[in-house]
């Protein structure tokens, strides 16, 4: 194999690994490349391949995603195996028969690898809306915002981190793994996001701040129960933040002054001492959405810059996304 197109097939098994651990829409998997390289060659080598970067990976085994999504994918791939060889390939139907065999869950698995060879895991809700919260599943802004703690781990190392509406906990995790922080705090309203928190946080090999058998050399982890509307400036004072950060928390016109309140009332704890950063990553989904939030930044005498983008994408997100983080100073 020439040394372009072996290149060229590690971008497409890689393309594959990092979509399907992630549980990403079908429709985003290079599909075309695939046929393409299915009709270049006779032999099934790059299906076995992709098999073991999917649903064969040590981590789908482990922690494997919702079984519809699965045979979907394992469908999708047998119909493009069908397309070109003529021979059927023992392995898909094989895997797909697992997939038939096993139990569906109302909870699935979505894992994300770091640049570290190391891996996040989170056991989501397998509805976007469930038990009346949009928390128990990530959205794209989390990635994006952990993509850039990974590229700036100063803004995080050796300091206390508290992440506002934290959902599943993608991004604090990636953090906690990747950047050292001293003390991370994930928060949430909702109990069953709290719950789920818990068991991800869990889930990744960290403890929580209540373990006494914690490792020291990892950071100290809190997840609290926080309703931005009714949270108190002593409540507030209590996490001694170095940092905050919140993602993809302005759906609605509520959450936005909710969110604003609750950074005013942090701006208030610190009147003798230095405010904390505050980092918040959204999607651009409706831009007078993203309007009515600088507005009430200004109403409240909360500055705000657009961070740089950054290049370098290490998560699977929609590649035609609008996404900001703005660095607020309360």
């Amino acid at each position: 194999m020439a040394p372009e197109e072996s290149a060229g097939t590690e971008l497409l098994l890689r393309s594959f690994e990092r979509r399907f651990l992630a549980a990403r829409a079908l429709r985003s998997f290079p599909w075309q490349s695939l046929e393409a390289k299915l009709r270049d060659s006779s032999d099934s080598e790059l299906l076995r391949d992709i098999l073991q970067k999917t649903v064969k990976h040590p981590l789908c085994v482990k922690h494997p995603p919702s079984v519809k999504y699965a045979w979907c994918f394992l469908s999708e791939l047998i119909k493009k195996h069908e397309a070109v060889h003529m021979e059927p390939l023992d392995e898909l139907y094989e895997a797909l028969a697992e997939i038939l065999m096993a139990k569906e869950s109302t909870q699935g698995h979505r894992s994300y690898l770091l640049p570290s060879g190391g891996s996040v895991t989170l056991s989501e809700s397998t509805a976007i809306i469930s038990h009346g919260t949009t928390g128990l599943v990530t959205w794209d802004a989390a990635l994006y915002l952990a993509e850039w703690a990974i590229e700036n781990p100063a803004a995080f190392t050796h300091r206390t981190v508290l992440e506002l509406g934290s959902g599943t906990g993608l991004t604090g995790l990636a953090i906690c793994k990747m950047c050292h922080p001293q003390a991370y705090i994930f928060s949430d309203c909702h109990s069953r996001v709290l719950e789920q928190l818990r068991g991800n946080v869990l889930l990744n090999g960290l403890s929580l701040e209540t373990d006494v058998t914690a490792n020291s050399d990892s950071p100290r982890v809190t997840v609290a129960q926080l309703d931005w509307d009714v949270t108190t400036v002593p409540q507030l004072s209590a996490f001694q933040p170095d940092v905050v950060i919140a993602a993809d928390v302005l759906y609605c016109p509520e959450a936005i002054v909710s969110l604003v309140g609750v950074l005013q009332r942090l701006a208030a704890c610190c009147k003798h001492q230095r405010a904390p950063e505050v980092y918040v990553a959204f999607t651009v989904r409706n831009p007078e959405t993203c309007q009515l939030f600088t507005t009430e930044l200004g109403r409240a005498g909360i500055r705000w810059e657009a961070e740089p983008r950054h290049d370098k994408k290490l998560f699977p997100y929609e590649e035609d996304l609008e996404m900001a983080i703005l660095k607020l100073t309360p």
